[in-house]
């Protein structure tokens, strides 16, 4: 008979009839070698169990403490995250003294370990706890019936609705074939949508009839099942629909799928406004998709300012530490302001009798951040190619325009806010004074308010001319207008050596490009979907900055929202990274006409 296990390290501690009562437990834990022995080898191991069991019930002087805090451990098999701390002492108690074996009794070292291994079994057991983040609602799964729509406005839609199944009408496949042709944005996402479903019917051992799991193809974010329309579903809708029409077609099915799931819901999830009217008159669950919405409300876009509290300092002067370095100061502060600041973000303090403040936090770490003060750009000595900052918002935009470290710059507000031309003095400057890039990149959306006036002809520059024009009127002031005096650089430069180093650049020819110290602008970014945002910022090169900037008051492409908008995407994805800002400015400096006609109309 084969010899029984070397006793663990952990009933090194114990007493010899206490190991005797817990090597079962032990037995339990046989590593995953020993399981896939022979059968003979299986049968020679429960023997060895059997006697060792019958030894310990022969064992009487085991105090009634171990016995109890034995049974309790081998009553029934713990899970994985209860069975990790049996083990976990087993490290430290290799730095213990040795102790004779009936110094401690077993629950003393079973059931109440040093303070140090008790921290190690709460990080093993969270681990496995992490694993199944599929079940994240405890309700019962539901059905969502796509539209077509739904498809071509996002191709991974599929893998974007959690544990729930997904059923697609027949309808739905023929209308994304009719849709697949062309080079538009809805066309490549057709493709990209038949792409993915190709993907999930291939996968080896899929069964369309009992449904394809949507998390076969490493899509772990998505837990339930995809399923077609294999039969023809029985229903009864109003005659006044016409049966032929696809939409028809689409509720008829969601009709069906309730009355066959009942009572499990189904939903029809479209971007058809007038169709989830038409579902909902006919007594159907009906939802937008809201996936692609950053935001459900453009008031909660994060704004890169923050006013502190009127008490700020005195509840934190006297914890506050202070150094210069350079031309700055710092401030170190905590406090319970301290979580709602962000890297990047700006914050000022202004009070009647107090000295103002306007910093910028450069570090949060632990309950402390610490505070920069910024660069008075509205003073007459810091001008920007001869432009002053006229309120408090263009001081940050321009600190953050003007800084190396910041690669990436979002500015929204609306009409007359100075976006541009902050934009053009700053760039005009790093190029041209500081050489800190070689030329300055220019290229927007291209919507138009109206209707199109056709095809421009000419080379790509001169095809973007009249998309230009606001490019034109700012070099203009800067030129010779109210920014005339601008530096050394400004009287000497003609307006041709100043747009030699500025280039306009058409999105459609983006993809692939790599730019390399450049100042890149693009102007009117509120037009652009994330996916069109995500393309143009991945050209940046080594030493490139981009400023992306827009109104989301006057968003001109279909379809697209304040919620939805590239703009939105990138400003909520970039904020408190240490390399980004954004700043929404607030007051407009165009003229009275237009701040006045940007409130009221």
């Amino acid at each position: 008979m084969p010899l029984p296990p070397a006793p663990a390290k952990r009933a090194a501690l114990l007493s010899s009839d206490a190991y005797l009562q817990t090597s079962p437990s032990a037995d339990a834990e046989t590593p995953e070698r020993d399981i896939d022995a022979a059968a003979p080898s299986r049968g020679r191991k429960t023997a060895a169990r059997t006697s060792k069991a019958t030894s310990a019930s022969r064992a009487a002087s085991v105090t009634a403490e171990s016995s109890a805090a034995t049974a309790r451990r081998s009553a029934a098999p713990a899970p994985y995250p209860q069975a990790a701390p049996a083990a976990a002492p087993t490290e430290p108690s290799r730095s213990r003294k040795p102790r004779s074996p009936a110094a401690a009794p077993a629950p003393a070292v079973v059931a109440a370990p040093a303070a140090q291994p008790a921290a190690a079994p709460a990080t093993v057991a969270a681990k496995p706890a992490e694993r199944p983040r599929k079940q994240r609602s405890t309700g019962p799964k539901k059905m969502f019936v796509l539209d077509t729509n739904v498809l071509l406005h996002d191709p991974t839609c599929l893998f974007r609705f959690e544990e729930h199944d997904i059923f697609l009408p027949m309808i739905v496949l023929e209308e994304l074939d009719g849709h697949k042709k062309g080079m538009t944005e809805v066309a490549r996402n057709g493709r990209q949508a038949s792409r993915t479903l190709d993907a999930l019917v291939g996968v080896k051992g899929a069964d369309i009839g009992r449904g394809i799991d949507l998390d076969s193809t490493g899509q772990r974010a998505a837990g339930g099942c995809l399923h077609f329309q294999t039969e023809p579903l029985d229903y009864q809708l109003p005659t006044s629909l016409p049966q032929g029409k696809a939409d028809n077609q689409i509720l008829g099915v969601v009709e069906a799928l309730s009355q066959r799931y009942a009572p499990r819901e189904v939903v029809l999830v479209s971007k058809d406004i007038n169709m989830r009217v038409k579902a909902r008159a006919l007594g159907l669950n009906a939802e937008d998709y809201q996936n692609d919405k950053t935001l459900e409300d453009g008031d909660l876009l994060y704004s890169g300012v923050m006013a502190l509290p009127a008490d700020f300092w005195t509840r934190t002067g006297k914890n506050v530490e202070s150094w210069q370095h350079g031309a700055h100061t710092y401030y170190r502060v905590g406090g319970p302001v301290v979580p709602q600041l962000m890297i990047n973000q700006f914050v000022y303090f202004e009070a009647p009798g107090e000295p103002s403040l306007f910093a910028r936090v450069t570090e949060i770490r632990d309950k402390t951040a610490v505070l920069q003060t910024l660069k008075d750009y509205g003073s007459a000595k810091n001008t920007v190619w001869g432009v002053n900052t006229r309120n408090r918002e263009q001081n940050f935009a321009m600190n953050l325009l003007m800084d190396p470290e910041v690669d990436f710059v979002t500015l929204a507000g609306t009409a007359g806010t100075g976006k541009t031309l902050m934009a053009l003095a700053a760039g005009l400057t790093q190029v041209l004074d500081d050489r800190r890039y070689t030329e300055i990149i220019m290229t927007r959306a291209t919507v138009s308010v109206g209707e199109d006036i056709g095809f421009l002809p000419g080379t790509e520059e001169e095809k973007m001319g009249p998309w230009m024009g606001a490019l034109d009127d700012n070099l203009e002031f800067l030129a010779k207008g109210d920014g005339g005096n601008a530096g050394e650089w400004g009287r000497a430069a003609t307006n041709e050596l100043i747009r030699s180093r500025i280039k306009i650049k058409s999105m459609n020819f983006m993809r692939g490009r790599t730019f390399l110290n450049k100042y890149v602008i693009i102007d009117e970014a509120q037009n652009l979907t994330p996916k069109q945002m995500k393309t143009l910022i991945t050209r940046a090169g080594p030493g490139t900055k981009i400023i992306c900037m827009g109104n989301l008051a006057q968003i001109d492409t279909p379809y697209l929202t304040e919620g939805s908008s590239g703009l939105t995407y990138a400003v909520d994805r970039f904020k408190g990274w240490p390399h980004s800002g954004h700043i929404t400015l607030a007051r407009g400096e165009r003229s009275r006409l237009a701040d006045f006609a940007s409130e009221v109309l």
